[in-house]
């Protein structure tokens, strides 16, 4: 198996293989809470227009969730927040999530045989099922900061990853302290409105959900993207 170490956009159009795009901070965090509260699928757009569009079809059965430049949508009814989440049940509701950087890399994996979605909280579900699907070529890419800077937690998930499909000691105890006097350091910042701590805690807690998440092309079309959950 090769792993390739990739990051940004640009590294999701040369992926190959297996892609896993990396958001720990916060898309495919809050992707995976979506799923714990309840809903019944998460569904992935980079247009603002098309999610509300998809939700005035289908009046009372979805909910919009993203940002931009980490500030959620206006209009929206959940932003890209972990947190915020929590204090929702979404029992049976479709979720369209946007965001700056995720779900970019999502859209832009196209040379890729199969494309994940993965953070820390499904990191050890993401590596069983590579080992299981034992492809030739494993592409991780770390998207960062708005998928154009590079981000600490991102770049310290894929090497997470890929510590674990090389069968060595991952050490996280150390990553995140790196992580926390990095990029990370916004969620500790009382002038970051948008970015609360409890994100930080809720992202930092690798294997806290026994899924895979893969992105499929929607049965329900309109341009939309599926992140069907997988048993590893």
């Amino acid at each position: 198996m090769e792993i390739r170490l990739l990051e940004f956009v640009e590294g999701a159009e040369k992926a190959t293989g297996i892609a896993v795009i990396i958001d720990v901070f916060r898309a495919f965090t809050t992707a995976c809470y979506l799923y714990h509260q309840g809903a019944s699928e998460v569904l992935v757009t980079g247009d603002i227009d098309r999610a509300f569009s998809f939700r005035d079809r289908h009046p009372g059965r979805v909910v919009l969730a993203g940002e931009r430049n980490e500030k959620k949508v206006e209009g929206f009814d959940l932003g890209n927040s972990p947190s915020e989440v929590l204090n929702i049940d979404l029992a049976g509701k479709r979720v369209v999530l946007t965001t700056s950087a995720g779900t970019k890399g999502l859209l832009h994996a196209r040379n890729a045989e199969r494309v994940l979605a993965a953070s820390f909280v499904n990191a050890p579900a993401t590596a069983t099922f590579l080992k299981h699907q034992a492809p030739a070529v494993v592409s991780l890419v770390a998207m960062g900061y708005n998928a154009v800077i590079p981000a600490d937690e991102d770049r310290l998930c894929a090497e997470y990853i890929r510590n674990l499909l090389l069968e060595k000691e991952n050490d996280f105890e150390s990553m995140e302290r790196k992580i926390r006097r990095g990029t990370g350091r916004r969620f500790f910042d009382p002038e970051n409105h948008h970015s609360p701590e409890a994100d930080y805690h809720l992202a930092m807690q690798p294997g806290r959900f026994p899924w895979v998440l893969e992105a499929l092309p929607s049965p329900a079309g309109e341009g939309l993207l599926l992140l069907k959950r997988l048993e590893p």
